[in-house]
This record gives C-alpha cells, sequence and structure tokens, in this order.
C-alpha cells in the first residue's frame, strides 16, 4: 500500500522503513528471482506511504535480518552495481 516511487528517488535520503514484502518476481534478473516491496514513509511527510519495488538480493537479506526491528530510520545507497542499508 502506498504511492509507488522508483528507488533512485530515495537514494541517500533517510527514510522510515515499516514494512516489507518479499515474493517471486514476474521478471527473472540475472542476481534473484525475487522481487522486493518496501513500504516506507518521509520523515517530513508521517502520513503518507509510499512503496519501492527492487531485486536487491542485499536489501532483501538485509530486511529479512532486520525484521524485528521493524519500523526503523535508514537510507538506501547505491555502491558501485549494489544497494544497501546504512
Amino acid at each position: 500500500e502506498g504511492k509507488k516511487v522508483k528507488i533512485e528517488t530515495v537514494l541517500n535520503l533517510e527514510i522510515l522503513l515499516t514494512a516489507f514484502r518479499v515474493k517471486e518476481s514476474k521478471y527473472q534478473q540475472a542476481n534473484s528471482a525475487d522481487c522486493l516491496t518496501i513500504q516506507f514513509e518521509y520523515p517530513d511527510r508521517p502520513d503518507e506511504k509510499h512503496v519501492v519495488f527492487t531485486g536487491s538480493a542485499v536489501l532483501c537479506d538485509q530486511l529479512k535480518k532486520y525484521k524485528d526491528k521493524l519500523p526503523f530510520y535508514a537510507t538506501i545507497k547505491k555502491i558501485d552495481r549494489y544497494f544497501t542499508l546504512t
């Protein structure tokens, strides 16, 4: 649930990660067969939900590892060819 945005629009911005879901991707990507949906809010607009879709295995692994900590603030960064949470 939320307004869809491209992952590039949230790079290097602090966001509040509120939920995520992993499901099989409609498109088979080179690195992952999963599609990660991340629901988040901008800190200055707490009543607006947004979602971003990615096939990033790194983000998927990180969110699975910290799912018990949701919601939490994080920044999505692009390092070389992959995305990561900081």
